[in-house]
């Protein structure tokens, strides 16, 4: 980015953030229910699953996939925040400044970043205080902390895509449902290979398993294995298909 784009790009994230600030209650939304659930699998069924993963810690190994499900539900917030930019003109208005185009996009993406960061770290407090911990070191902590940013940047863009997209507001959020349903098909809370085979196959060949397990053992100081060479390539992958997508749909709507 040149000097001109960073410095509109900051700008504009300013203005989206103290739109957040505001409105709190975003990131309280967007954290209650990945917290809810979190309290719902440890003290409900925390008991019988235990016995399925071998380990008497089981936030341990439910936390991974409760970001997860954190990020996939934040996400919506940033379709929803695009919509309703489009909506009310201010795109137009925008673009009749001298201002950089692609910052009004890299403006929504960043405060995807920041937003979603805010309620990871919040879940995380909450982990803690049900049990949570790890003796892993600062390597561990920021392959972690990367891979968790890398996820969220990869369904910013599939976000993106939807807000400019959707003819409604409910079309411009909808799509993160799939997405908060996956981790549930995985191994985020039990082993895949107590599933029946096809759900089985299922679980171990889409994106989420991979990066819970890959952050599972960074938090257990184990082997990662090719787990985290499969997230990387699935988080990648992502990224680059929705970027470019996103930057066709968002050409389409200023041309």
């Amino acid at each position: 980015m040149s000097t001109h784009v960073v410095a509109d790009t900051a700008t504009l994230t300013g203005r989206s953030m103290r739109h957040i600030f505001r409105s709190t209650d975003t990131i309280i939304t967007t954290a209650v229910t990945p917290i809810a659930l979190m309290l719902l699998f440890v003290f409900v069924f925390g008991g019988a699953l235990k016995q399925s993963i071998g380990s008497e810690n089981y936030v341990n190994y439910l936390l991974p996939g409760i970001l997860l499900i954190a990020v996939a539900s934040g996400i919506a917030y940033t379709a929803y925040r695009l919509f309703n930019d489009l909506q009310s003109g201010i795109f137009e208005r925008f673009h009749s400044m001298p201002i950089a185009r692609s910052s009004v996009l890299w403006a929504h993406v960043l405060t995807s970043l920041v937003a979603n960061g805010i309620t990871l770290a919040i879940i995380f407090a909450v982990g803690l205080l049900l049990g949570f911990r790890t003796g892993a070191g600062p390597l561990a902590w920021l392959a972690v902390i990367g891979i968790l940013l890398l996820f969220t940047l990869a369904l910013t863009w599939l976000a993106i895509i939807a807000g400019l997209s959707a003819k409604s507001i409910d079309g411009a959020t909808a799509f993160s449902y799939p997405l908060i349903f996956l981790p549930f098909i995985s191994s985020a809370f039990v082993p895949t290979d107590t599933m029946p085979g096809p759900v089985q196959w299922f679980a171990e060949n889409q994106p989420v398993t991979s990066i819970v397990n890959t952050i599972q053992a960074l938090f257990a100081e184990k082997p990662v294995g090719t787990d985290i060479w499969v997230a990387l390539a699935w988080c990648v992958g992502i990224l680059i298909v929705g970027y470019v997508f996103a930057i066709i749909a968002y050409r389409k709507k200023v041309s």
